[in-house]
C-alpha cells in the first residue's frame, strides 16, 4: 500500500526555485484546486515534479495526481492553522532562510553560482525562499497540534519493525564516526585588531553621514544579509547570539553600537525598530583576516601534534583533550556530533566538502594530514580528523539502526492520525478541483465532491 506521509513539499535543498529553462517547458498557468482561500497553481504541481527530476528521482509512481494531493493537504492544514490563529515567529522564519541560504552557497560552491543556478539574484532566491519557509512552519505547527500526544514504546517499534517486508526496509548509506584535532590559526588578537580598526573606520563614515546600508552592502562579510543593507529583519533575544543580543536590545532607533564581538566574528550594529520583544537591526560583520605566515603556523602545529602521534607520544583520544581547540569535541576525546541527526554519525552529505575530501580514502582508525577547513560560523579552522569507525551501507535493522526505525514507527502512527484528520477536515472546507484532475485516485477520499 502507498505510505501516506505530511507533505514533504520544499525540505530538500533547492526546493524553492527553479532554473529559466525549466520554466520554459511549464505550460499556460491556471488554478487546479482552491482549499477554503488557498489556491494551487498548475505551475505548482509541474514545478514540484520539475524539482523531484532535478533531484534525479527514478520514481515512476511519482505523478501529478499524487504532488497534488500533497499539496492539498498541505494547504488544508494551513487553512486550519490560520483559524486557529497559529502563527510563525518572523524571527525563526528570516533565521531559517539566513540558515539555508548559507548552507546552498556552501554546497553550490560561492553565491554567484548561486545566482547563476537559477538565474536570479540572491535578493530574489531569498524572497522565494522566505515565503515557502513561512508556509513550511505554519504547516509543521499544525501538524504538531494534531499529532501532540503521540507516544512510541519499545514494543511498538519491535512490532512495526516486524511488519515491514524486507525489500521496504531503507537502504542505510555508508556513515562515519570521526574524532578531530582542530586548531585556530595563531595571533588572533592582532587580526581581531585589524577588523576592529577597520569597523571603527566604517563606523565613523556613518556617522559623518554615510548609509549604514551602503557601506554594510560593501563590506560585510555576511553576505545574506548585506544585499539588504545588513537589515537581518524582526529577531527575538533568543534568535540572537548572546553578545550580538546584549548590544541590540540597548540601542535606540537609529543608534549605532560600538564594536560587537561574536562567534561570528566583529559586528556594529544598527537599530532599526523594536517591536515588544523583537528587534529588527542593520548589522556589519568583518571576519579576521589571516596572513599565510599565521595560516602555515596553524598547520605546523597539527602537524607536530601528528607527529607526537605517529611516534605513540600520545594517543589521539589525549592530544584532542590536550591541544583541540574545539570546545564541543575536545572534551569529549575529539568526538564530532552531526548537527543534522545530534548522533555521532555522519553521511557523505553531512559533512563539510573539505571534511569529507580529507576522509574519503581512510581506513577505520586512519586520520588525515592537517587541512583547512571551516567550523560552524564559517571561520577558518585547520583540522585532523580520524576514523574513529565506517559503517557500511546495508537494510535499515533494529540493532543497528533503532533510532531510524523508531523514527519510523512514530511517523506512521501519525500518519494514520493525520490521515483521519484529513478526512474529516475534507468534508467541512470547501475544496474545488479543476476538471481536468478529475480522474485521479486520491488516497483519501472526499476530495472531489
Amino acid at each position: 500500500m502507498r505510505a501516506f506521509s505530511l507533505p514533504t513539499l520544499f525540505l530538500l535543498i533547492f526546493s524553492f526555485s527553479f532554473s529559466s529553462h525549466a520554466q520554459e517547458n511549464i505550460s499556460i498557468d491556471k488554478v487546479i484546486a482552491v482549499v477554503g482561500n488557498e489556491r494551487i497553481l498548475l505551475s505548482d504541481v509541474e514545478q514540484e515534479l520539475l524539482r523531484i527530476k532535478m533531484q534525479g528521482s527514478t520514481n515512476a509512481n511519482i505523478d501529478r495526481c499524487q504532488l497534488l494531493e500533497q499539496l492539498l493537504i498541505q494547504k488544508l492544514l494551513i487553512t486550519q492553522a490560520k483559524i486557529d490563529s497559529i502563527e510563525v515567529n518572523e524571527g525563526s522564519v528570516e533565521s531559517e532562510v539566513d540558515r539555508r541560504l548559507k548552507y546552498f552557497i556552501n554546497q553550490i560552491g560561492s553565491e554567484k553560482a548561486l545566482e547563476n543556478y537559477f538565474n536570479k539574484p540572491i535578493f530574489e532566491i531569498k524572497d522565494d525562499l522566505r515565503e515557502i519557509i513561512r508556509e513550511q512552519q505554519l504547516t509543521q505547527q499544525m501538524q504538531r497540534k494534531i499529532v501532540d500526544k503521540v507516544k512510541i514504546t519499545p514494543s511498538d517499534v519491535k512490532a512495526f519493525y516486524k511488519k515491514i517486508p524486507s525489500d521496504s526496509l531503507p537502504d542505510i548509506p555508508m556513515q562515519y564516526e570521526l574524532q578531530q584535532i582542530a586548531i585556530y590559526p595563531p595571533d588572533a588578537e592582532k587580526a581581531k585588531l585589524e577588523a576592529k580598526e577597520k569597523l571603527l573606520e566604517i563606523r565613523n563614515r556613518i556617522l559623518n553621514g554615510e548609509r549604514f546600508s551602503t557601506l554594510a552592502a560593501l563590506y560585510s562579510e555576511d553576505r545574506a544579509s548585506a544585499i539588504k543593507g545588513g537589515e537581518l529583519g524582526f529577531r527575538s533575544r533568543e534568535e540572537l547570539v548572546k553578545a550580538f543580543a546584549d548590544a541590540a536590545f540597548n540601542l535606540k532607533e537609529g543608534q549605532i553600537s560600538q564594536v560587537v564581538e561574536t562567534e561570528y566574528g566583529l559586528h556594529i550594529i544598527q537599530m532599526i525598530e523594536r517591536r515588544n520583544d523583537q528587534v529588527n537591526v542593520r548589522h556589519i560583520l568583518l571576519k579576521p583576516q589571516f596572513t599565510t605566515d599565521l595560516l602555515s603556523k596553524a598547520v605546523q602545529k597539527l602537524d607536530s601534534i601528528a607527529t607526537l602521534i605517529r611516534n605513540d607520544s600520545i594517543t589521539f583520544e589525549n592530544a584532542a583533550l590536550r591541544f583541540s581547540e574545539d570546545k564541543k569535541s575536545n572534551l569529549n576525546k575529539g568526538l564530532m556530533i552531526n548537527p543534522f541527526t545530534n548522533t555521532s554519525l555522519f553521511e557523505k552529505e553531512h559533512l563539510q566538502p573539505s571534511d569529507f575530501y580529507a576522509i574519503k580514502d581512510l581506513k577505520e582508525g586512519e586520520y588525515s594530514a592537517p587541512f583547512e577547513s571551516r567550523d560552524e560560523h564559517a571561520n577558518i579552522v585547520f583540522k585532523i580528523i580520524k576514523v574513529k569507525r565506517i559503517v557500511p551501507a546495508h537494510k535499515a535493522n533494529l540493532k543497528d539502526d533503532y533510532d531510524k526505525i523508531q523514527e519510523m514507527a512514530k511517523l506512521s502512527k501519525e500518519n494514520e492520525i493525520l490521515r483521519d484528520w484529513v478526512s474529516k477536515k475534507i468534508k467541512s472546507f470547501y475544496v474545488r478541483i479543476d476538471n481536468d484532475f478529475h480522474g485521479c485516485n486520491f488516497q483519501s477520499k472526499g476530495w472531489i465532491k
